[in-house]
């Protein structure tokens, strides 16, 4: 069933666990993460954006999550501006991620405040982001600098009327050069503050140790991305398809998605989660 991303987090919260976003850039990726949450019993979330090449796998989404009582969330991930915002409601999405991270503090709460009186007025989730998750490739400086700070994350909350927040607190996106460090007592810090759900992004390279400690601490859903290309590259340049059997390279494509889903389950925690409970809760839920 398609839900808003909040129905997924806060039950994640509540178990301290956390949930993979994972990425929805091709049909491969849509069809083999339903196989391993309905494999696994498992909450699903896809992030998605505003590009025409993915835009059109919004209705396999919805279609394939019609047909399962596995609760599947879409997030519009790092979504710049009022405009893209509308326009990702307008393509069916269920929960907008705003980015203004590097706006002011204030002006990142205004701008988030507006898209959630809109998102929750239709029923849809809204995920904040403070402090500033860089990249990978500058991790030297984006790893130690722009980090959130607990008690301004309370406060942002508070304004903004997010549902989840985006914390910077040691990771970073795309392909680390160096060892990321994740500074848990920050982390610590933020979740006795907050006590809400928690979004951590840039999980691709940060350390299956550190990801599974962190969704024990009020990280609720992790992004990762990079590493479902690497697993499917590598799956694909190990299995060494002759010619006449390239046709087959979509199998091999789907099964080390399938099961590399299948990992980040079991890594956050939330494999074998949904149970009839869980469902029939949800479903009342939904009613309201």
């Amino acid at each position: 069933m398609l839900v808003p991303m909040k129905y997924i987090l806060n039950r994640a919260y509540e178990g301290k666990y956390g949930v993979p976003a994972i990425p929805s850039f091709n049909e491969i990726f849509i069809r083999s993460a339903f196989e391993a949450a309905e494999k696994t019993n498992s909450p699903l979330i896809f992030l998605t954006h505003n590009m025409p090449t993915v835009l059109h796998n919004h209705a396999l989404i919805a279609e394939l999550a019609a047909q399962t009582d596995i609760p599947v969330a879409t997030c519009l991930d790092h979504s710049p501006s009022f405009e893209d915002a509308i326009k990702g409601i307008r393509n069916g999405v269920t929960s907008l991620m705003a980015d203004r991270s590097m706006k002011s503090f204030e002006e990142n709460v205004a701008e988030v405040k507006e898209l959630a009186k809109i998102a929750h007025a239709l029923g849809l989730s809204v995920e904040g982001e403070l402090g500033h998750v860089g990249q990978g490739e500058n991790y030297a400086i984006d790893g130690v600098s722009m980090l959130t700070v607990p008690e301004e994350a309370k406060k942002f909350f508070e304004l903004s009327e997010t549902d989840a927040l985006a914390v910077a607190v040691g990771t970073a996106h795309g392909v680390y050069v160096g060892t990321p460090h994740i500074d848990f007592e920050r982390l610590k810090d933020i979740d006795a503050a907050c006590g809400k759900p928690l979004v951590l992004h840039g999980g691709s390279g940060s350390g299956d140790e550190n990801i599974s400690k962190a969704c024990t601490m009020g990280i609720t859903k992790v992004n990762i991305v990079t590493d479902f290309f690497v697993a499917t590259n590598n799956a694909i340049l190990d299995a060494k398809l002759p010619d006449a059997e390239a046709k087959f390279i979509y199998r091999v494509a789907q099964k080390a998605n399938t099961d590399f889903a299948v990992h980040t389950f079991e890594l956050t925690g939330c494999k074998g989660k949904v149970d009839s409970e869980y469902i029939k809760g949800l479903k009342e839920e939904l009613k309201k």
